[in-house]
Order: structure tokens, then C-alpha cells, then sequence
């Protein structure tokens, strides 16, 4: 039977992506499959359903061993395909004369929690709270990287966040952070919520040449004029004609300015901000800030809004990509899935050069006419219906 003609463009992708010199043809085919049955209306991440979407005559216990025991190497993927993402924005933000973004967050693949008795219990997982559900739930912590401009973003890496293994999320996002080789032509900004602005990880992005621009907790600590203040009791003294009105979107916020030293850094910029038709309460308070001090408050608010990209992509990963819907058991064939998930949807942006939920569209209209196509020429070429029904697995 003539390969699927969608088929082929995941193959030309696993080409550009130079997957060829280092994993070996069943690897590759297994992959192609796999990334086919990720892209498909319906899938809901079980190895049932991997094996139901994808055409593939082999049997399931296959995909099993291919996640469990197979000798591929899901570090070489990802590596292979950071490089290509990275070639790719840096093109895209120099074309465009746009800085780039590097987003950092965490979100949590919640899990049924097994009963005492369980004797296959999913490994790595562990009680982690949920700031979305405000109490703790049962699952993994993923802590994300990813990189966009204004106009294209790309999932980049991800850490297994294990409390048990010691090293925090901030660790992890350094380690991360390390991976990311980019020269220092084109301004580079680091965008986090108020979790991750830690003395260490500001340095650790300082000292690649990258700014930070975060949300700041209001009792972080203000250093004006030598005299340490918490920014939401600092905030007492401003009073709306101290304060300047700023549009970033469709939304209007009064922000005050400070420019000084911070607990942990010399020298930054800190916009205190509250959206322009609430009162100026510590409630409505927000803390942004900014180590680049060029920036104006404008630019400052419209690149921190930019994070919104990272909530954007857990949220579609999961609904369509099925980033938490996975049952297999073993850690390594836990994470195996996660770099599939994330090879599928760098696949999907690439090939629709839009975003996440634009390629799947894309990609399942394809593969509809592709599958009407083959049933058209095979029923030209006389192939009896009942081969294509089991082709097709549905015999």
C-alpha cells in the first residue's frame, strides 16, 4: 500500500529536522505514525488510541515497548529539534526586526491517584498545587520553556518538576536556560509570573545577556533611597496625579514608575500598575518589572502581556494534543510522550506557520482528503473493499 499522502509531509519535516543520520528507519517510522495519530480530531492519548488513529498494522504491545524499551534517544529529538526551532524564530525576528521572548511556566498533568492497592502505579508523579483548581492535585509538574516573537512561538523544553529529587523549579529553569544559544544581535527578553523572579534566575539570565521582564508579589522588597519598603506599602503614597495613563491593548492602566534598586538587584525598573477604572488598592496592585531600563512603560506592559503565549499553549496541548491524556506507567516512556507531544505540535506551527490550533486544523483537513484519496485510487486500482476497510482499521 502506497504511503498516506500526509504521510509524507511529516517526513520531509523529520528530514529538515536531520532525524535521519541519527535514529534508524523503524525509529522513524514509528515516529511519523505516532505524530500522525497526535494530529488526529479524536485522539485522547491512550496507546489504544494511538495505535486505532494511525493506520499502523503493528500490534499495540509494539507502541509499548517503543515508548517503554526501544533504544531511541528522546534527548537527540529534542535536541535535534531545539536546534531547528531556534534557526527558525531567530530568522522570523530578524526579518521582522523583533526582540525575542523566552517564556517560563509550570503546569500540571493531573492524574487519577492510584488506590494503595495499585500495584502499576504511574511513576514521578506527587501532590502539586493548582493556582487554576487553589488546592493540591495528583499528577506531574512540568516546568515549559518556550521562545516567539510577536508573531510565531514554539514550545522549546520542559523538566520534570520531582520534589523528591531536590532540585527546584528555578533549577530547572536555569538548566533550561542553558540550552539556549543565542547570539547577542537581537534583544533577548525572559517573561515570567511572580513564582520565578528569584535573585539566582535573574542572574543566571543577566549573565547570558538576557533582560527579565516579570510580575513582582506587592511585598517585594523596594529599596528607594537606601530605606526598604514593600512595593504594595510604597504604593500608599502614590496618588493618581503621580501616575501616567497607559494603553497596552484594549485595556488602560494608571502606572507610577520606579527606577532603583529592588531586594536582589541594583538597578531595575519596577512599574507599579492598576488597571485605570479600579481604585489604586494594594488589592489591584500589580508589580512589573523591567531589568531593561531603556524600555518605556508601554514596551515594558506590552512584552510582559506576551507571556499569555506559554497559558495559550497548556491549554491547547492539552485540549487537542492530549499533553496529559497519556496512561503509560514508566517515567521514561512518560517523558518519551511528553517529546512526541511536543515534536507533533512543533510539527503542527511549522506547517501552518501560524499557531498550535491553526496546523492541527490544517493538518486534519489534509489528512481527511488524503484518506479519500487513497479509498478513490485504491477502489480505481480494484482493490477489494474489505483490504481498505482493514487498512483504514475499519474492518
Amino acid at each position: 500500500m502506497n504511503r498516506l499522502a500526509h504521510h509524507q509531509g511529516i517526513h520531509k519535516f523529520f528530514f529538515a529536522l536531520g532525524l535521519a543520520l541519527h535514529f534508524s528507519k523503524p525509529v522513524l517510522k514509528h515516529l511519523v505514525h505516532i505524530v500522525d495519530a497526535l494530529t488526529t480530531k479524536g485522539f485522547s492519548g491512550t496507546l489504544t488510541d494511538l495505535h486505532h488513529w494511525r493506520f499502523h498494522p503493528n500490534h499495540r504491545t509494539t507502541l509499548s515497548h517503543f515508548f517503554t524499551k526501544s533504544p531511541w534517544d528522546e534527548e537527540t529529538l529534542l535536541r535535534k529539534l531545539q536546534q531547528w526551532i531556534l534557526h527558525r524564530i531567530k530568522r522570523i525576528a530578524k526579518r521582522e526586526n523583533q526582540p525575542l521572548f523566552v517564556s517560563i511556566d509550570d503546569t500540571i498533568c493531573q492524574k487519577t491517584k492510584p488506590s494503595s492497592r495499585a500495584t502499576h502505579a504511574i511513576q514521578g508523579c506527587g501532590w502539586h498545587f493548582s493556582h487554576k483548581d487553589h488546592q493540591s492535585v495528583w499528577g506531574h509538574s512540568l516546568v515549559w520553556l518556550m521562545v516567539h516573537t510577536f508573531t510565531q512561538a514554539f514550545p522549546f523544553a520542559f523538566r520534570l518538576y520531582d520534589k523528591k529529587a531536590g532540585r527546584s523549579k528555578i533549577d530547572l529553569a536555569i538548566e533550561m536556560l542553558s540550552s539556549l544559544k543565542v547570539e547577542p544581535d537581537r534583544p533577548v527578553y525572559v517573561l515570567m509570573d511572580s513564582w520565578y523572579p528569584s535573585k539566582t534566575l535573574i542572574e543566571a539570565c543577566l549573565s547570558k545577556g538576557f533582560h527579565v521582564i516579570a510580575m513582582l508579589k506587592t511585598n517585594r522588597i523596594l529599596d528607594p533611597n537606601g530605606i526598604a519598603i514593600q512595593a504594595k506599602q510604597f504604593a500608599r503614597y502614590i496618588e493618581p496625579q503621580d501616575t501616567r495613563l497607559v494603553t497596552v491593548g484594549k485595556e488602560r492602566y494608571r502606572v507610577y514608575r520606579y527606577e532603583g534598586a529592588i531586594h536582589g538587584l541594583d538597578d531595575a525598573v519596577v512599574l507599579l500598575a492598576w488597571k485605570a477604572d479600579q481604585p489604586m488598592t494594594s488589592e489591584h496592585l500589580h508589580c512589573v518589572l523591567s531589568t531593561d531600563r531603556e524600555l518605556g512603560d508601554e514596551d515594558i506592559l506590552r512584552y510582559y502581556a506576551q507571556r499569555w503565549t506559554i497559558e495559550c499553549f497548556f491549554r491547547q496541548a492539552k485540549d487537542q494534543l492530549k499533553l496529559d491524556g497519556y496512561r503509560v506507567r514508566h517515567i521514561r516512556a512518560v517523558k518519551r510522550y511528553w517529546a512526541v507531544v511536543l515534536l507533533a505540535c512543533v510539527y503542527s506551527i511549522a506547517e501552518s506557520q501560524q499557531d498550535l490550533s491553526t496546523g492541527l486544523e490544517l493538518l486534519r483537513s489534509r489528512k481527511g482528503h488524503s484518506v479519500v484519496e487513497f479509498i478513490y485510487n485504491a477502489a480505481k486500482q480494484e482493490i477489494p473493499i474489505d483490504v481498505i476497510k482493514k487498512q483504514l482499521h475499519v474492518a
